[in-house]
This record gives structure tokens, C-alpha cells and sequence, in this order.
């Protein structure tokens, strides 16, 4: 039974108290009917009303909500995160009452909860509900599950609403106790002769036509009684390159044990890309595949080119190479030192061919 059909279905379901109550009626229908007695029958006519009235109470709280999925900007694997939840009541004069949504993620119901006491008509609550997603990946939420038990508990009404949102997750950012040695060198102290806005201060000259006025000193230019400007020196920026091996042998693919090595391998490549960009470093990512490699990343800005990469990076065989890096680009107004490092990020006892452009090696244990 598809979903979209399941959106035309109204799902009713008795609930503890419920069925309490029908037998209850069910025992009195008995009784009235073996005796004869009207009281019986009038006192039995009032619980089946209550009954219908419970139902039709219910369907109106549930017509006309609309609910609508707010997720957080980023999400990270095995980190807690609060999706929140907006519950709109497009009725015109009519309120909702005691309303529950159940989120649907890969078309399993998630373990947790909103709920709505009171939607007034034509407004919007909001709420949230704590969840963890435990891989990293693209994760698909395809619907809601709305229900309620307004306005005597003796039903639990519900319906499904399709609404579908793809999320990605990117791989889980782990604190390192030891960082490479290429982390102990000083950032950005490789200065050059070329000019420009940034970097340690040079010397001062006169002013010239076409000079950045931001960058005139008014102190020397007042005490020598002609303007004078600031020069400087641009800082080199170090490069590194990660090296990160998303490699499984065929027999090992369905194993749950060299699997979490795997993502601990590729959680160990996103924080040492995070790390580096954070501390000035210029980044060049490359991993086994046949596709080419990101362009050089140059700032924390590019975190998110290098988690998307790796939160849908697929598992290959040791026989895929890893990519060639890119190239320094020369028309950028940034330069890179020549004093880069390189690292081979690999599963705790796996091996790798060594080639001359590879560094350190660090064991994702």
C-alpha cells in the first residue's frame, strides 16, 4: 500500500481506556437486552453517542493541520541534534486540540514525540524533538504521522501527511589526543617579496596615485607634511594533503567491525581537514576513486566542500588508485609554501602503497 494512499486514510485505534469502555457498553447492551428495561437502553444509546462523538470531535482536530519540518543547518554523525517541528492550523475558526506528530525517517517511525495542546486557527507552534543519526549519508524523512485521543481518550485518531526532506550528515568530528608533526610547524611564517594588503608590516613610502587609502599612516604623513603609506608582506600559506583511504576488501564489506574502521577512517580525515583549515593551512583532498579531486580548499569556509565529499564517499576495492591532487593554482592571490606536508589517513593494520609524494601515515585505531 503506497504512502500517498495511506494520506486518504483516517487510522482509528482503541486505546486502553477504550476498550474499557466498549466492553463496558457491550456488557450493558446485554443486559438492557435480556431485560427489557428503557433506563438500560437510554443509558446505553448515550455511551454509543459518546463514542461518535469522540470520533467526529477528532477528525476536526485533525483537518486542516499542517505540519512542517525545520532541520539544523548541519548535522554530524552519533551527534545529538533538536529537529524542530512547525504545526501550522489552516482552519478558519476552529482549533486543534492535543495533537501528536511522529516523524518518518526511511519510512520507520523515529522514537520520539511532538506534542500540541493547543493549535489556535490559522497560527503556528513550534516545537522540537531530539534525535541522533548514527552514519553518516544522505538520510530520507518521507512523511509525518499526526494523531490525537481529543476529546475523551477513548480513540487515538491519526493520519499520515507526505512530506519528504533529504538530509545529509556529515561525518562525526572526533577530538585527537596526538596530532601529526606537520601540526607543530608555524602557520603562515613563510613571508615573500611580494607586496600587499596583508601580512607583516614592510616599510612606509610616499603616496601614490591609485594607493588604498585605508592603508595611509596619518601620523607619518602629518609629521613629514605629505602622505604616507603602509606596506606589506604577504604571509605564504603551508599546504597539506590528506590522504584518505576509503578501501575494503570484498570479503570484509559486510563486516560490521573493519565498517565502523572504515567511518572512524574517514571521521579521522574530517577533523584533520577541519583542524588545518581552522589554523590557516591550505587543504588538498584525495581519496580512491575515479572521479577527479576537490580543488585546493583555502580557508574554513571550505569545511563544507570537504564534509559533503566525504559524507557520501563510497566504500571501493584496494584496486582503485587514489586520485591525483590538484594542482596549486597560479592565478590566485595567495601563495602556498613550498614547505607542505602530506597525510595517509588508513584503518588500524591496513596497508597502502607507499609513493613519494605520501608523508606521515596516521592509524585510525
Amino acid at each position: 500500500m503506497s504512502l500517498r494512499f495511506l494520506t486518504r486514510l483516517r487510522g482509528v485505534r482503541l486505546t486502553r481506556d477504550g476498550w474499557w469502555f466498549c466492553t463496558a457498553g457491550i456488557c450493558l447492551f446485554f443486559v438492557a437486552l435480556n431485560s427489557g428495561n428503557n433506563l438500560l437502553y437510554l443509558l446505553l444509546s448515550m455511551l454509543i453517542a459518546l463514542m461518535i462523538a469522540s470520533l467526529v470531535l477528532a477528525e476536526a482536530s485533525l483537518r486542516g493541520v499542517i505540519p512542517k519540518r525545520q532541520p539544523p543547518p548541519r548535522l554530524h554523525a552519533g551527534t545529538p541534534f533538536l529537529m524542530g517541528i512547525a504545526l501550522r492550523n489552516e482552519k478558519q475558526k476552529l482549533p486543534s486540540f492535543s495533537i501528536e506528530v511522529e516523524d518518518l525517517c526511511d519510512d520507520k517511525v523515529v522514537d520520539k514525540r511532538c506534542y500540541f495542546l493547543k493549535i489556535p486557527s490559522g497560527r503556528t507552534q513550534q516545537t522540537a524533538y531530539r534525535h541522533t543519526l548514527p552514519r553518516r549519508g544522505r538520510y530520507v524523512f518521507s512523511a509525518f504521522r499526526i494523531s490525537t485521543k481529543f476529546p475523551f481518550a477513548l480513540f487515538r485518531s491519526s493520519r499520515y501527511v507526505e512530506h519528504r526532506s533529504e538530509l545529509l550528515v556529515y561525518p562525526a568530528l572526533i577530538q585527537l589526543e596526538h596530532w601529526p608533526k606537520a601540526l607543530t610547524q608555524a602557520v603562515g611564517d613563510q613571508s615573500i617579496s611580494r607586496l600587499g594588503r596583508r601580512g607583516s608590516f614592510h616599510a612606509l613610502r610616499e603616496y601614490r596615485q591609485g594607493d588604498d587609502p585605508r592603508e595611509i599612516h596619518w601620523r607619518s604623513s602629518a609629521r613629514r607634511q605629505r602622505l604616507m603609506v603602509r606596506e606589506h608582506e604577504i604571509e605564504a600559506v603551508q599546504q597539506v594533503t590528506l590522504y584518505i583511504d576509503n578501501a575494503l576488501p570484498v570479503d570484509k564489506l559486510r563486516d560490521p567491525e573493519e565498517l565502523a574502521k572504515l567511518e572512524k577512517v574517514i571521521s579521522w580525515g574530517a577533523s584533520l581537514g577541519a583542524f588545518y583549515l581552522d589554523h590557516g593551512y591550505a587543504v588538498r583532498l584525495c581519496v580512491r576513486s575515479v572521479e577527479p579531486a576537490l580543488p585546493l580548499l583555502w580557508s574554513p569556509a571550505s569545511l563544507q566542500k570537504l564534509l559533503t565529499t566525504l559524507a557520501v564517499l563510497p566504500t571501493v576495492g584496494p584496486d582503485v588508485p587514489f586520485q591525483s591532487p590538484p594542482p596549486l593554482p597560479r592565478t590566485s592571490g595567495m601563495p602556498i609554501s613550498s614547505h607542505g606536508d602530506s597525510l595517509v589517513v588508513i584503518r588500524s593494520g591496513a596497508q597502502v602503497p607507499r609513493e613519494k609524494h605520501m608523508g606521515h601515515v596516521v592509524e585510525a585505531s
